[in-house]
């Protein structure tokens, strides 16, 4: 899988979509204005309207359809997911998470028709089987699973839990898991339909995330230390006349340069790449730089 993606990022890269979570949100952003004219409805992911109806638009615009209701709370949630979101753009590189949240995208839309026609064949009834779809196939799952995503990247780093208890991503994940797990064997709802449908939701949410992680073998192979080797080796076949930068030492640093900004871990600059950034960590005791692949990994200095 990991030979596959990389010949097909040399190939179509190019063509990836940068700052995807941006747009994302965007889109959120716009359900929500649509939602407040009364017609969401006709975006959700409903098989009984695309496949008796022909309104095929669905198919594409569910993605529309928000988390949840228009709330403060909701605001602060999708801009932690929108941070996370960028956090693994800028590791894994786009083209990966481009791979990783459209493949979760068109496994959700595959799971809704599987279950539509089996459920027919079950003798269900089409317009209830639907409904029931179109309220439980949503984008929350998208972004359980990116959730998960970079709690296996970046398990150590600490978010602030009800913004005052430090917890590490990899517990949250479990807690994450464990809810939706119980979800699953505990559907609180009195209808089969939706009971089923709420099962399969999590399971095709779930199935992007193992098959991407499992597909690749371990995580490591696309975790920051391997994402930010494999960039350090193409730039030093493809430099001319002088190496790419490393971590015992940046190229400014080597010849001298004057820079504004310096990675306390690795000792990048600005210099040493244009999709560099670098930010401040207000946890560490005194004045200490980190670039992006180190901001959220590094130790912190007490």
């Amino acid at each position: 899988m990991n030979s596959f993606l990389n010949k097909m990022e040399r190939k179509i890269g190019k063509y990836a979509i940068r700052n995807l979570s941006l747009y994302i949100i965007i889109a959120y952003a716009l359900g929500y204005l649509l939602a407040m004219t009364g017609y969401m409805g006709i975006f959700t992911l409903n098989p009984y309207y695309i496949f008796k109806g022909y309104q095929f638009w669905r198919i594409i615009t569910w993605l529309l359809v928000p988390p949840g209701d228009m709330s403060i709370l909701i605001i602060i949630v999708l801009y932690f997911y929108y941070q996370i979101g960028s956090a693994l753009e800028r590791t894994w590189g786009a083209f990966r998470y481009n791979v990783y949240i459209f493949s979760g995208i068109i496994m959700t839309v595959i799971g809704a028709v599987a279950l539509y026609f089996i459920a027919n064949a079950m003798g269900f009834n089409a317009p209830e089987t639907g409904l029931a779809i179109s309220t439980t196939f949503t984008t929350y799952y998208i972004n359980l699973s990116i959730f998960l995503a970079f709690a296996v990247t970046y398990p150590d780093v600490h978010v602030l839990l009800f913004f005052v208890i430090p917890v590490k991503m990899k517990w949250m994940a479990y807690v994450y898991a464990a809810i939706n797990i119980y979800q699953f064997i505990f559907v609180a709802n009195p209808y089969p339909i939706f009971a089923y449908s709420v099962r399969v939701a999590i399971i095709m949410s779930l199935l992007n995330f193992l098959v991407f992680f499992f597909t690749t073998r371990n995580y490591k192979s696309i975790s920051p230390k391997e994402m930010y080797r494999k960039r350090a080796f193409k730039q030093a076949m493809s430099g001319a006349g002088s190496s790419a930068s490393s971590y015992s030492g940046s190229s400014a640093a080597r010849s001298g340069a004057i820079t504004k900004h310096k990675c306390a871990i690795c000792g990048r600059t600005e210099q040493d790449g244009d999709n560099l950034e670098f930010r401040f960590c207000s946890k560490c005791n005194g004045n200490y730089e980190y670039c992006n692949e180190h901001l959220f990994t590094h130790k912190h200095v007490m």
